[in-house]
């Protein structure tokens, strides 16, 4: 049989669950949000006579649990199902629902953000990984997994029909497992390799480097500014530091320290009216003749040079 998109009408979707529906709690909620939950196989009768789906981008989020041959699509993917499979639809990506033939089973629910706010912490839905756009939301289960969560809907069903004055918060709960459940059946990321001792010693030598600057002021003074500061302060012997900054980078501890002095004593030279004894005293250097030795040897230009004729 040729498979044909199945269109639910807005109607049998989309149901408001308020307070007044059965017996309101001490305290109702001013808004609970949407939320409702159907049978596949309601949706099913006379599908037939419906009209195509169109990719369908609603403002609510949507959980199916489905058993028969069908087809999802979403965005600019498609999954065949063969046997049973659980999905997660969320109005930022446009999906459709492809039955193969009308024996389908299972149930779907529909809700909004809102529902879910008083329990979620108020983080927002679009903030889980299971409902990221560039997620997979769609993955055949095994049969005790389809259990496993029709056991949850058949609670849902249950629960929306009862007049128990807290059955919006035990819906939340059962919702909130059911989306646990799926995260947790979602396949976990590979992770990428831990970073080395040596790595993580070069990201931590390199940081506190990075620290340092700007100066601010000419009375601010660089607190580390030879190669036993900064091994003292990361805890490690200096020959250490020296030897894995030489192996990782190619450059030595103290050359690292110098370069990024020198790339901040250009700042100072051409960004401020700093006199060169003030950079000098600021860069830690005991006087200006040291300053400006070090400065030619950085590059090839003593300071008042390279500041040039118009500054001051």
């Amino acid at each position: 049989m040729q498979s044909r998109p199945l269109e639910a009408s807005y109607t049998e979707l989309v149901a408001v669950v308020s307070p007044a529906a059965g017996s309101p709690p001490p305290n109702p909620l001013p808004e609970v949000g949407h939320f409702n939950v159907f049978l596949v196989e309601d949706l099913m009768r006379g599908y037939q006579h419906r009209p195509p789906m169109a990719f369908d981008r609603r403002a609510f989020y949507k959980i199916s649990l489905v058993r028969g041959r069908s087809r999802v699509e979403y965005a600019d993917q498609a999954i065949d199902v063969e046997q049973q499979a659980l999905w997660f639809a969320t109005s930022r990506v446009p999906y459709r629902w492809l039955p193969h033939d009308p024996a389908q089973v299972g149930y779907f629910c529909i809700f909004t953000d809102e529902f879910l706010l008083p329990t979620n912490g108020g983080m927002m839905l679009n903030q889980l990984p299971i409902f990221q756009p560039g997620g997979c939301p769609v993955w055949e289960i095994a049969p005790a997994d389809y259990a496993a969560v029709e056991v949850i809907f058949e609670k849902m069903t249950r629960e929306i029909a009862s007049d128990f004055a807290y059955k919006y918060d035990l819906l939340r709960a059962y919702l909130l497992e059911l989306i646990y459940l799926g995260q947790k059946l979602q396949p976990t990321p590979a992770r990428a390799p831990a970073p080395s001792a040596a790595a993580r010693l070069v990201a931590l030598f390199m940081d506190l480097l990075e620290r340092q600057f700007p100066l601010a002021t000419p009375q601010q003074q660089l607190r580390l500014r030879t190669a036993t500061d900064y091994a003292n302060r990361l805890a490690v012997h200096v020959n250490h530091l020296n030897r894995v900054l030489k192996d990782t980078t190619g450059q030595t501890t103290t050359a690292l320290i110098g370069g990024r002095v020198a790339q901040e004593a250009k700042l100072l030279l051409k960004q401020t009216n700093w006199t060169v004894s003030e950079i000098a005293d600021g860069l830690g250097f005991a006087d200006v003749a040291h300053f400006c030795h070090f400065f030619k040897r950085q590059t090839n230009l003593v300071p008042s040079a390279f500041r040039g004729p118009a500054a001051v």
